[in-house]
């Protein structure tokens, strides 16, 4: 299948969540950014895009970039993973850098891709939908290990209970830089996503089973990356849904 892909300090295990290797998002020289890989048509869980995150904005060369699929190590040459390049990437025409409002991309991949045991596609919420206060869910990343601490070589994993909007929306949380097209999760002190992590998934499971990508790493505290009540904050996928199907369409 040909593809877009959507992709922007911890305790974490090395184990990813959903089964599959995960995707990054590389500059010539080091890994950029997470993302998914979505399917080229917007039914559920069909095979063939990928959403990436603002640290790939419009005015980047798309030459400069790869997408690598099936990835645990980044350091590792792995049976199953897979480079492609990159055809178009195309910002959420409304990103705003400062409040980092509408944090979401696609990139269009440059050449088909086989589905196998360690290259699946992301599937996506329901248009709209929000989870419960507490919905356990796992970020995926190769960001630092803690707060100035190492990049991973890993794919790491960490369980992020989702924090609801009307307590995250709080003075002492993330006050109105949480909007209602986000996703707060964390927020203890001690598990979080870090530098590095953008772009990332956030994973939650279904009551059948199923797997889908609510949220994509945006930003996380300055003052370090497991700060208590402030809890990673993940652009919210399903506030995006018809806007990933136009693109997808149109591409």
């Amino acid at each position: 299948m040909s593809g877009l892909t959507a992709g922007p300090g911890r305790s974490r295990s090395s184990q990813a969540a959903a089964g599959a290797g995960c995707t990054s998002v590389e500059a010539p020289s080091s890994p950029l950014t997470g993302s998914s890989l979505l399917p080229t048509v917007s039914s559920v869980c069909q095979e063939n895009r990928r959403v990436a995150r603002r640290n790939v904005q419009t005015s980047h060369d798309r030459n400069r970039y790869r997408v690598e699929l099936g990835k645990h190590s980044l350091k590792a040459s792995e049976e199953g993973a897979i480079a492609v390049g990159t055809a178009k990437i195309i910002t959420h025409e409304d990103y705003n850098i400062m409040l980092s409002r509408n944090d979401i991309a696609l990139i269009k991949l440059s050449s088909p891709v086989t589905l196998s045991d360690t290259v699946m596609p992301a599937c996506l919420p329901d248009r709209d939908s929000v989870l419960p206060h507490g919905s356990p869910c796992y970020v995926t990343g190769w960001g630092r290990l803690s707060t100035s601490g190492p990049l991973a070589d890993i794919l790491q994993q960490a369980l992020l209970p989702v924090v609801g909007h009307n307590i995250c929306k709080q003075p002492d949380w993330w006050s109105v830089l949480a909007t209602d097209k986000m996703v707060c999760a964390g927020g203890d002190g001690i598990t979080a996503g870090c530098n590095g992590d953008s772009g990332g998934p956030l994973n939650c499971q279904n009551p059948d089973g199923s797997w889908d990508v609510h949220g994509v790493v945006s930003f996380g505290s300055g003052q370090g990356c497991n700060v208590f009540q402030k809890p990673t904050v993940f652009t919210q996928v399903s506030s995006y849904i018809s806007w990933i199907n136009t693109i997808m369409t149109k591409y």
